[in-house]
């Protein structure tokens, strides 16, 4: 990694290339993780649920987030 580093001029010119290479899905990452947490949240607030069920919904969102994400590609290359 360190060969790569200095060929690219620096961490931080490493990381500013990453960013500008990914920024679209990188932004639908976040906007899909606080629309999850912010519906569970709400969710309980509103049920008073136990915390390790809330806790649990919350680590639910990695697997929603890979199921809803494979199926819509799959759904684009059936089109």
């Amino acid at each position: 990694m360190g060969e790569e580093v200095s060929a690219n001029g620096g961490l931080v010119a490493t990381v500013r290339n990453h960013v500008h290479e990914h920024r679209d899905g990188m932004v639908v990452d976040l906007a899909f993780a606080l629309c999850w947490v912010t519906v569970v949240t709400i969710l309980f607030d509103v049920l008073q649920g136990p915390e390790w069920a809330y806790q649990l919904c919350l680590l639910s969102g990695v697997i929603a987030y890979f199921g809803f994400f494979a199926s819509l590609s799959v759904a684009k290359q059936g089109q």
